[in-house]
């Protein structure tokens, strides 16, 4: 106070009473937040608490408890505010919280506990530096957990909206947000996918369903036969159980060459199909070629650019198709788009969100040079419908066009057998 708005307590005291007092006969509502209180009611509890008072005085509905640095810990929230509560009624108490600790939620819930009766956060917790509290773990454990009645009934709808503000902002979504994250629900050991098949609740502290979410039966090598069973059963794979031991063995041949299916579930898929031949043939590669140029300007500027040629076989014969991208799998992505949309046009509906690398080392541990390549590719359409696929391979290219003509022919048979 002092430093930021150099002036006295008594001054500070004033000024809040009469702003809050012309909010009032404006017609509004008011809502006095109380920046920094936490901090300032460590060093000087009866300033803190006088403020509130004064806020509540000049008509305030709420006075809302700020830890504005993002500092404070739950049980110093907690025990904080039932020390304000001898001055200050909970239902006209608030909490905003920053996550510099990682602790806003937990301080929200803390201070809910103590007796705040107004919750305020951010969507997916954005916000300045860490971020706020984020409303999207917030409301359901609000009501699921804690049982309160936040007026929000359609709860299904927090992993829509979570995608939603993610896509607004042109951003990959967190897999590991708590309640709509696509990890959330997932699992991934044999004996948690049997025991869920069992009992959801041996593994999961709520429905998934509840807050818009989906069990997810991740298939690795560690996979036995109910993350396969449940796994078919969500892809409405018709699966002899004769197959099932086929299955498996291909899902660890294919583990011990580099893949991994752990974020690849369209091309896990692809596999069980091309194990049951049912993948139908929209098209096959018969050659591509990747050139990349690196030349300088007239006007000395370093220029960088990919050309992809791609020969493809359809159902209209052999197609040749040539285009220009920045870096070499943008340029295999124009081409291969560009040759299927001529004959598929909603294909135009595709799009690549995300694309990642890892180097996985040699089985005989020889040099990094001798190195597979795997690359997972995630795909969206205009419906926020989200795959990924996976390539493997010595050569990077080779690799990312495996990845890419698997993420087409996964959407091609998804609209195919609709």
């Amino acid at each position: 106070m002092a430093v930021a708005l150099e002036t006295t307590e008594a001054e500070n005291v004033a000024m809040i009473e009469s702003s809050m007092v012309r909010a009032c006969e404006s017609g509004f509502e008011a809502i006095y937040d109380a920046e920094h209180f936490f901090d300032g009611f460590k060093a000087n509890p009866s300033f803190a608490v006088a403020c509130l008072q004064a806020a509540l005085a000049g008509g305030a509905r709420w006075v809302v408890l700020c830890d504005t640095n993002g500092g404070t810990l739950p049980h110093e929230i907690y025990e904080t505010i039932r020390k304000v509560q001898e001055h200050v009624p909970g239902d006209r108490l608030g909490i905003h919280a920053h996550n510099d600790t990682e602790n806003a939620v937990a301080n929200s819930l803390a201070a809910v506990s103590a007796g705040v009766r107004q919750v305020q956060g951010t969507l997916n917790g954005l916000g300045e530096r860490c971020g706020n509290a984020n409303l999207i773990s917030l409301i359901p454990s609000l009501a699921e957990k804690m049982g309160f009645d936040t007026s929000i009934k359609q709860l299904q709808g927090l992993r829509e909206l979570s995608l939603l503000l993610d896509d607004r902002l042109n951003r990959p979504a967190n897999p590991h947000a708590a309640y709509v994250g696509s990890a959330a629900f997932a699992h991934k050991g044999g004996l948690h996918a049997s025991a869920v098949m069992k009992d959801p609740r041996t593994y999961e502290h709520i429905a998934p369903e509840k807050v818009g979410n989906m069990r997810e039966i991740i298939m690795s090598d560690q996979a036995g036969r109910a993350n396969l069973i449940m796994r078919l059963q969500k892809c409405q794979l018709p699966v002899e159980s004769t197959d099932l031991p086929y299955i498996l063995d291909e899902l660890k041949h294919k583990q011990a060459h580099g893949y991994s299916y752990d974020g690849a579930d369209a091309s896990f898929e692809l596999m069980v199909h091309r194990r049951l031949k049912t993948v139908l043939d929209f098209f096959s590669v018969v050659r591509f070629r990747v050139i990349d140029e690196r030349r300088i300007s007239a006007h000395g500027e370093t220029l960088h650019e990919s050309e992809a040629t791609i020969v493809l076989q359809t159902e209209r014969g052999e197609e040749v198709t040539v285009a220009f991208g920045n870096g070499p799998v943008n340029a295999l992505d124009k081409a291969l788009r560009s040759s299927l949309v001529q004959q598929h046009s909603w294909l135009a509906r595709v799009r690549l969100v995300d694309y990642k690398v890892r180097i996985v080392p040699p089985a005989d541990d020889q040099a990094g040079t001798d190195a597979l390549t795997r690359v997972t590719i995630e795909f969206a359409d205009d419906n926020n419908c989200l795959w990924s696929t996976i390539g493997v391979s010595a050569n990077i290219i080779s690799a990312s066009f495996e990845a890419l003509e698997e993420g087409y022919i996964w959407y091609m048979l998804q609209n195919k057998t609709k």
